[in-house]
């Protein structure tokens, strides 16, 4: 199993190089290859460091970009791709708001970064995502609950290709075992549901320049 899923590093991002790491993750690359859902390892920033083939098949089908692809860092393919609401469903409430607003704590926690300071500059070139980061988020927040921003146990929608599963949902499950905890990084997997979700015109749009999160007054995001 390769580290990245998509195909745009050869290698893992940086970890501590010594060989009982290294011996860790290719071992724990195998773990995570065996299971049938998707699944990947992330870093603080939601760089990917390892990802299976069923993460590969799940985003196999988005367009090439830049710096947004999922295999490369998720939270920028969730923010920035334009491809990202063809996959996840309902893709502004279920996805972008609450990974932004994990975000958002995650910088308050960590103080100066430079990856976090770099998706930051990103989210305020952007007029929809800084509308959305400024004005939009805390108005969210305040109607949803904390809760919402919480990743493990959380259940969106997702539009598979597979037409085995279609528009469905999933649940996600974080683990981080004590290496992985040390290493900075998290375990994400995507446990599909069987239940089966009938999908809308809107969530299967792409993003474009012209539009505006929803949450978001249109005046703000000018």
């Amino acid at each position: 199993m390769a580290y990245q899923a998509g195909g745009q590093r050869p290698a893992p991002r940086p970890v501590p190089e010594t060989s009982d790491v290294q011996a860790y993750l290719e071992d724990y690359a195998g773990l995570v290859e065996a299971v049938s859902f998707p699944s990947l390892v992330v870093d603080h920033c939601w760089d990917v460091l390892l990802a299976n083939s069923a993460f590969r098949s799940l985003f196999g089908g988005v367009g090439p970009h830049p710096t947004a692809m999922p295999g490369d860092n998720f939270l920028r393919f969730v923010l920035f791709h334009p491809d990202a609401p063809t996959v996840l469903g309902e893709h502004e409430a279920s996805w972008c708001l609450p990974m932004l607003a994990h975000f958002a704590r995650t910088v308050e926690s960590h103080g100066p970064d430079h990856g976090l300071q770099a998706i930051r500059r990103d989210i305020a070139q952007d007029p929809i995502m800084e509308a959305a980061y400024r004005h939009g988020l805390p108005h969210w927040i305040r109607s949803v609950g904390e809760s919402a921003v919480e990743q493990d146990g959380a259940v969106r929608p997702l539009l598979h290709p597979d037409p085995r599963w279609g528009a469905t949902d999933c649940r996600i499950v974080v683990e981080t075992s004590r290496t992985l905890e040390e290493l900075g990084c998290t375990r994400l997997t995507f446990v599909l549901r069987e239940a089966r979700r009938t999908p809308s015109r809107e969530r299967r749009t792409r993003r474009t320049s012209s539009s505006h999160l929803r949450v978001v007054p249109a005046a703000a995001a000018d």
